[in-house]
C-alpha cells in the first residue's frame, strides 16, 4: 500500500511511494508526530538521478525488516534536494561540519525540534569496509535517544548553535578590483595540470562557470593565459567521455582510474550541467571561432530540446545514470557504453572498425563487462569527417532502441532559467531560431505556472502542476538571467520587465538590508534551524553570484540605481574569497569582470526586425565579447526598453548606441566599428 509520498510531485519521492517506509514529506506534521511519540527524525536526502540513493533505498528501504524497524523507533522523513535546496543546505552543512564529508543519500538523525545530533550519508546493509551496517546505526540512535537522551539534547543544541553563529557578512569588503581577478587566475594556473588539460584531482567536475571567468577576462583584460585555460579545458572535456560522443550533452562528473585509461563517467545527466556547459561553449566560439566549441554548443542545445523538454514546454531536471542493459538489470551506463560486437551489429565490419579506432571502444573494454566508455581520439590521426558523422548518427538511432535511462520530469524554475540563457544565445549566434524558440516556451511555462499574481515564483512543477515550495535565491536569479538573455536575443521587453518582478523580490526578501548580504531563502519562508547563506558557486551558481549578475545587467538596462548598489555589495564575497578559492567562486569572479567592464549597454534603434541593417547590427552586439553586456533593440522612439529612449537614427540608417558608466561612445552605423567598441 503506498505511503505518505503518493501525492508528491517529485519524481524522487515518487519512487519511494511504494517502499515498506511509513516515509512523511518534510512537513510540521511528522514533527510533531516525532514530538507526540516520542521518538527522533530520520531525515533521508537525496535527488532522483542519484546512484547510491537508489542503491540504499533496495538495500535498506524496500527491506521489510529494516523499515518495520524504522517505523517503530523514528518517524522517517524524505527530501528531495532539488526542491527542497534549503532543507538539503542547511543539514549538509552539519553533516560536513561533523564528518569533513557530505554527498547523497545524505542520512539526519534529529531531534523533534529538527535539531541534528547524528550524521552520515549512505550506509550498507551489513558493515564493511569500516562502515557500520544501517541496522546497527539505527539501533544506535535507538539506543543513545532512549538511554542518554540528556547527551544527545547536548550535542543537538552545540550544533544547532554552532550552525546559527556562521553568519556571512561582506559589509566592509569592498569590490573585486584588477588584483583580485589576476590573483584568481594566478591560483587557477598554479591548479591546473598542463599535460591533461584539466585542473588537478582524480574527480573531475565540469568547470563550466570558472571557464567563463576567464573567458571574460581574456577579453576584458587581455589574458592570453585566461583564454589558453578556457580552451584546454573546453577541449579536454569535449574529447574525453565526459561528453556524450554519439548524442551530445555532458555527464555529471568523471573519475581518474587508479590503473590507468580513459577517465570514467558518472553517467547521470542534469539540465544545469547541460545549460551552462552549452553557453559556456557558445562563448568560446564567440571568442574564438572554434569549430570544436560550435559543435558541442549546438549538439548540446540539442540535446537538451531533445531528451529534456517536457510536454508543457519546460526542461525536466535529468536523466538517471542507471538504465536497463537488456537483461532486466539496472546498470550505470547501460544505455552509453559500446562493445566490438555491438558497434559490428550496428555498422557493419568496416565501419566497427573505424569507429572503434575513433571512440576508442576496445576488446578488453575500458569500463566494466569488456564495454568502452566512448572518448575522442588523445592522438594524431586523420578521419573523414562526413563517415564519422554517418557513423555517429547510426550509433545514435541503434542507441534509441536500447532501454532509456529514467527522466526526472520535475520542471525546477532555476535551471530552467539556465537553460533559457543558454538556448536563447546558441540559437542567435548559430542561427537557429528553433533554440530561440525552445528559449521561449520555457519561460513562457514559468510565467505561466511558476509565477503568481505577485511575480512570487514556485520552485518546481511536474506535469503541469506546480510544486508546494517556494522559490529560493537561486530561482529568482537564475530566471531573471534567463529572462534577461531571451530580452536581449528577442527585443522583447516583457522579458525585462518579468526580470524586474523577480529582482525586486531579491532586494525586499533576500537582501540584509544593513550588510548587504545575501539570504538563500526568503525573510518570509519557513524557519529551519539556520537561515541558509552560501555565496560558494558548485555545481551551479550560488544564488549570492547569480543575484549579483542579474541584479548588474537588470541595473545596465534601466539605470536602477538600488539594483547596482546591491549587486556592488553582494561583489564584496568575490573580492573575499576570489584570490583564495576561484574554482568555487567561478561565477561570481565572472560577474566581477562585468562589473570592471561596466558593464557595456549596447542600444541598436533600426526599422524592425525584417530591415536586413538593424539585425546586422543586433547580431555584432550579440555577439560581442565585452563581459556582460546588454543589448536592447527596437525602432526608433520605441519605449520597449529604457535604453532606445532618446536614441534618434542617423540619417534615417540603423543606428548602435554603446554606454558605459554614464558615458557614451559616439554612435555608429557601422557593424565593423560597433564590434571594435565590444572587444570583437
Amino acid at each position: 500500500m503506498p505511503n505518505r509520498l503518493a501525492q508528491a510531485t517529485s519524481p524522487y519521492l515518487l519512487q519511494h511511494a511504494d517502499n515498506p517506509v511509513d516515509w512523511w514529506p518534510w512537513d510540521t506534521d511528522a514533527f510533531e508526530e516525532a514530538r507526540r511519540r516520542d521518538v527522533p527524525v530520520f531525515l533521508s536526502v537525496g535527488y532522483s538521478a542519484c546512484h547510491w540513493c537508489h542503491v540504499m533505498a533496495h538495500e535498506s528501504f524496500e527491506d521489510d525488516d529494516t523499515a518495520a524497524y524504522m517505523n517503530e523507533h523514528f518517524v522517517s522523513v524524505k527530501v528531495d534536494r532539488e526542491e527542497r535546496p534549503d532543507v538539503d543546505a542547511v543539514y549538509m552543512e552539519a553533516v560536513q561540519a561533523a564528518t569533513g564529508q557530505g554527498g547523497w543519500p545524505m542520512s539526519v538523525f534529529m531531534t523533534p525540534d529538527g535539531e541534528p545530533f547524528y550524521f552520515g550519508t549512505y550506509f550498507p546493509p551489513a558493515s564493511r569496509q569500516g562502515m557500520p551496517s544501517f541496522r546497527q546505526v539505527l539501533e544506535g540512535v535507538r539506543n543513545a535517544w532512549t538511554s542518554r537522551r540528556e547527551e544527545v539534547g547536548e550535542v543537538a543544541e552545540k550544533i544547532t548553535q554552532d550552525l546559527s553563529a556562521r553568519e556571512l557578512s561582506t559589509k566592509d569588503a569592498g569590490t573585486p578590483t584588477d588584483e583580485t581577478q589576476a590573483m584568481a587566475l594566478l591560483h587557477l594556473t598554479r591548479d591546473m595540470d598542463p599535460a591533461s588539460g584539466w585542473f588537478k584531482g582524480d574527480t573531475k567536475f565540469p568547470p563550466s562557470m570558472v571557464i567563463e571567468f576567464l573567458l571574460r577576462h581574456h577579453a576584458r583584460a587581455g589574458s592570453v593565459a585566461a583564454l589558453e585555460m578556457a580552451e584546454g579545458l573546453c577541449g579536454a572535456m569535449a574529447r574525453s567521455s565526459l561528453y556524450d560522443q554519439v548524442g551530445g550533452g555532458f555527464h555529471r562528473y568523471v573519475l581518474t582510474p587508479r590503473t590507468g585509461g580513459p577517465l570514467v563517467p558518472h553517467f547521470e545527466k542534469m539540465l544545469y550541467d547541460n545549460a551552462l556547459l552549452c553557453r559556456a561553449y557558445a562563448h568560446l566560439w564567440r571568442t574564438t571561432g572554434s569549430e570544436l566549441a560550435r559543435r558541442v554548443a549546438l549538439e548540446t542545445a540539442d540535446f537538451m530540446v531533445r531528451e529534456l523538454r517536457t510536454g508543457e514546454g519546460g526542461f525536466a531536471s535529468a536523466l538517471d545514470a542507471d538504465s536497463d542493459d537488456g537483461t532486466g538489470r539496472h546498470v550505470e551506463g547501460a544505455y552509453y557504453v559500446w562493445t566490438p560486437q555491438q558497434l559490428t551489429e550496428v555498422l557493419g565490419a568496416e565501419d566497427a572498425e573505424l569507429a572503434a579506432q575513433y571512440f576508442e571502444v576496445t576488446e578488453q573494454g575500458t569500463f566494466e563487462h569488456g564495454a568502452s566508455v566512448l572518448q575522442l581520439p588523445q592522438r594524431e590521426g586523420v578521419f573523414d569527417a562526413k563517415r564519422i558523422e554517418g557513423i555517429r548518427e547510426r550509433m545514435l538511432r541503434s542507441r534509441g532502441d536500447r532501454p532509456a535511462p529514467g527522466r526526472d520530469d520535475k520542471v525546477v524554475a532555476a535551471w530552467n532559467g539556465l537553460a533559457i540563457a543558454a538556448l536563447a544565445e546558441t540559437g542567435a549566434y548559430f542561427d537557429r531560431p528553433d533554440l530561440v524558440e525552445a528559449a521561449v516556451g520555457a519561460a513562457d511555462l514559468l510565467v505561466r505556472l511558476h509565477l503568481d499574481e505577485q511575480a512570487r515564483l514556485a520552485r518546481t512543477s511536474k506535469d503541469g502542476r506546480v510544486g508546494a515550495n517556494a522559490g529560493v535565491l537561486e530561482d529568482y536569479a537564475d530566471v531573471a538571467e534567463g529572462f534577461l538573455a531571451l530580452a536581449s536575443v528577442t527585443g522583447e521587453g516583457v522579458w525585462l520587465e518579468f526580470a524586474g518582478f523577480l529582482l525586486d523580490h531579491v532586494l525586499t526578501r533576500f537582501v540584509d538590508e544593513e550588510t548587504g548580504s545575501l539570504y538563500d531563502t526568503a525573510a518570509d519562508a519557513e524557519q529551519l534551524i539556520r537561515r541558509p547563506q552560501d555565496p560558494t558557486d558548485n555545481a551551479t551558481p550560488s544564488g549570492w553570484s547569480a543575484a549579483a549578475g542579474a541584479l548588474l545587467g537588470y541595473a545596465a538596462h534601466t539605470g536602477a540605481q538600488p539594483h547596482r548598489a546591491a549587486a556592488e555589495r553582494a561583489l564584496g564575497v568575490v573580492k573575499a574569497l576570489g584570490p583564495r578559492v576561484p574554482r568555487f567562486i567561478g561565477w561570481g569572479l565572472a560577474v566581477a569582470e562585468a562589473l570592471l567592464d561596466g558593464p557595456k549597454e549596447v542600444a541598436i534603434v533600426g526599422h524592425g526586425p525584417d530591415d536586413e541593417a538593424t539585425t546586422a547590427l543586433h547580431r555584432t552586439a550579440l555577439l560581442g565579447r565585452a563581459p556582460g553586456a546588454v543589448v536592447a533593440v527596437g525602432v526608433a522612439g520605441s519605449d520597449e526598453f529604457p535604453l532606445l529612449t532618446d536614441r534618434p537614427l542617423l540619417d534615417d540608417t540603423p543606428t548602435a548606441y554603446v554606454c558605459r558608466n554614464f558615458t557614451c561612445d559616439a554612435p555608429t552605423t557601422d557593424a565593423q566599428r560597433l564590434r571594435t567598441a565590444l572587444g570583437g
